[in-house]
């Protein structure tokens, strides 16, 4: 073995525990910003939260702000990656729709207060987070509609609402779901999509 090879492998244990420190910063990060949310959260509390100095940090991310494009990005990319893997080998596009709605919304309420990160609204002075943000759920959103375009609906149904109804009604679901209720989120979520279904059907 050369000395290059040697001061490759020396090297390998610390990339790995460098991206298993930021790991462990992101999981702390979106917890802590999702509890307190986003400005009620520092650097500090981040910090304390992995047992790190706050300048320490910033050698994972420049920022609070790439902080959160991160963790935002990775539950966008997450619950996409599920609901594709939902739809896999289904060709009916109803049961495609319903199935992805299943994933949906399971994803949601296992995500718990991890859903606060999913949508923030900043103020205009922060108009190039907002963008950056709303990009990573623009990608979701056209998935969900090529969904909707694939199905067999009249010619006045218009599918972009009808898209912004399900997906409304899906992520309105967290804020009053009771566990305990027999009704579980697949059912949910198929009772909804069934709905539209028929609603916009012709008599």
């Amino acid at each position: 073995m050369g000395a290059s090879e040697a001061d490759n492998t020396a090297d390998r244990p610390a990339r790995g525990t460098r991206r298993n420190k930021r790991e462990e910063v992101l999981q702390k990060a979106a917890i802590l910003i999702a509890r307190q949310g986003f400005d009620g959260t520092s650097m500090r509390d981040i910090a304390a939260a992995v047992g790190m100095l706050p300048g320490s940090l910033y050698y994972h991310f420049p920022s609070k702000e790439d902080m959160l494009i991160a963790i935002h990005e990775r539950v966008v990319t997450d619950m996409t990656d599920r609901v594709i893997a939902a739809i896999e080998g289904v060709e009916d596009p109803w049961e495609r729709l319903e199935k992805a709605s299943v994933a949906h919304l399971v994803a949601l309420l296992e995500a718990g207060n991890m859903v606060s990160i999913i949508s923030p609204n900043f103020p205009a002075d922060r108009e190039e987070l907002n963008t950056i943000l709303k990009s990573h759920r623009r990608a979701y959103e056209r998935f969900y509609k090529g969904l909707f375009d694939a199905l067999d609906l009249p010619a006045s149904v218009d599918r972009g609402l009808l898209r912004l109804q399900l997906l409304g009604a899906l992520n309105w679901v967290p804020v009053w779901y009771d566990p305990d209720h027999p009704t579980g989120p697949d059912e949910i979520a198929r009772t909804f999509v069934r709905s539209i279904c028929k609603g916009s059907q012709p008599d």
